[in-house]
């Protein structure tokens, strides 16, 4: 573990999203938070009050509270402050969410959060005033943290960090309504971007996404900082789960491939295609069938509970519901392979890297781009997300490595490459390459 030889330097984190809140959007930032005191920086985390979410999950607010670390909230914004008397709301229809997202997109900008900007400028200067920061550290999306993020890199003369989880204009469930919206959200992007000292993404493709429109950004002001795993959060159920595992494997049960997909479905990052594969495949070797046992974990729309009763896969498919962090880490352990999709080249899913950090076999279901070739390199299996003869055929071959047990995972060095507190050095690489000495 690396250690810093200078005085605990003082970040403040903005991030909208933040646990308690049960998501995959929420990890990365919460990851860094706990592993920057390692490397001598104290985070002072702003946030919002929890409610209106969709899931939430203790557990990944707990491992931060042994860590004395401030987190200041204030009332939520958005469709959460009309939510602000429920913890948990109920995940819409897809339909209803796309509708609801487009309503919104044509009415704020950049987002439905822009009613957080003025009371988290405020809240942050007070904190400053009791014990000043040397740096801030803005996450995205939403962007709305980028604009406040720039108001305070004015306000308190210290260097601004933008970290890109996703891409801004890029976005692939961002609706522009005209090309004046999407005018206005280039414009405020840029202004961000001039605020900044250093500028993080998660990818290669956002990287050069943003060196192709703002071309008074250098290749060195933008650092690639990828999603990871953590490793403790593995190392907490790994003997458990050696003994489960072996229980299991002797049970009647233990002739079925276990298939885990861990998250939610939205836009095109859907199950239909993979649950169409599955029932061509038991049609067309009926043997199969009662040879799978796949496992979705997180909350599921009604739409694709009935796809799996319309397609007769009721007996192959298990919906756990959502699952806090570590159980879900125990599925992913208790799994034989791990399948994700991903419709677009741009999108940055912390599945991907969590189910590397399980060491398991994957099936990604991606376009060309930057995941297909994370997976690859990890040993696992790419086909187009659309493919249903290609998906079908990817899962017979699972099943026959399955029975004559060759399924093997990646290898201990690309697994290492997205060890959580690794990055979270690298991210302080970044911080202090903005501090004067």
């Amino acid at each position: 573990m690396a250690q810093s030889n200078h005085p605990r330097r003082r970040v403040l984190v903005l991030a909208y999203y933040f646990p308690p809140m049960g998501s995959s959007g929420v990890q990365r930032t919460g990851k860094f938070v706990k592993y920057l005191q390692r490397y001598g920086w104290q985070p002072t985390v702003l946030t919002v009050e929890p409610y209106g979410y969709i899931a939430k999950d203790e557990s990944l607010l707990a491992e931060l509270t042994p860590l004395d670390i401030c987190i200041a909230r204030t009332p939520p914004a958005g469709p959460s402050r009309l939510l602000s008397r429920r913890e948990i709301v109920r995940l819409p229809a897809e339909r209803t969410r796309r509708v609801l997202s487009m309503l919104s997109d044509t009415v704020f900008i950049p987002d439905n959060k822009i009613g957080w900007r003025r009371r988290a400028v405020e809240m942050a200067a007070r904190l400053h005033a009791e014990t000043p920061f040397d740096l801030i550290f803005a996450t995205a999306p939403p962007f709305t943290s980028f604009l406040i993020g720039r108001d305070l890199r004015a306000r308190l003369k210290k260097p601004l960090v933008l970290d890109y989880r996703d891409p801004w204009l890029e976005y692939p469930f961002k609706f522009y309504p005209t090309p004046l919206h999407r005018w206005a959200h280039a414009t405020l992007e840029r202004r961000c971007l001039r605020a900044s000292g250093h500028v993080v993404t998660t990818n290669r493709r956002v990287k050069e996404l943003i060196l192709t429109r703002h071309r008074f950004l250098t290749y060195h002001e933008i650092s690639i900082i990828p999603q990871g795993y953590d490793e403790e959060d593995f190392e907490r159920v790994k003997f458990e789960e050696q003994a489960a595992e072996g229980a299991r494997k002797k049970s009647a049960g233990s002739k079925r491939i276990r298939i885990t997909y861990a998250g939610i479905f939205m836009e095109d990052r859907v199950p239909d295609h993979f649950l169409q594969a599955l029932h061509d495949l038991y049609a067309e070797s009926p043997k199969l069938r009662g040879r799978f046992e796949c496992v979705f974990v997180g909350t599921v729309r009604p739409e694709h509970q009935r796809l799996v009763e319309r397609l007769g896969l009721q007996d192959s498919v298990t919906m756990t519901g959502y699952l806090p962090h570590r159980e879900c880490v125990r599925e992913l352990l208790r799994s034989d392979v791990l399948w994700m999709v991903v419709g677009d080249d741009v999108g940055s899913p912390g599945k991907t890297y969590e189910y590397i950090g399980a060491r398991k076999p994957i099936l990604a279901l991606a376009p060309d781009g930057f995941i297909k070739q994370a997976v690859l390199e990890a040993g696992g299996v790419v086909v187009p997300p659309t493919d249903v003869p290609a998906i079908a055929r990817a899962l017979a071959e699972f099943h026959e490595k399955f029975e004559h047990h060759q399924l093997s995972g990646p290898s201990e060095e690309v697994v290492c490459k997205y060890s959580r507190e690794r990055l979270t050095g690298d991210l302080v690489k970044v911080f202090e390459s903005l501090i004067e000495p």
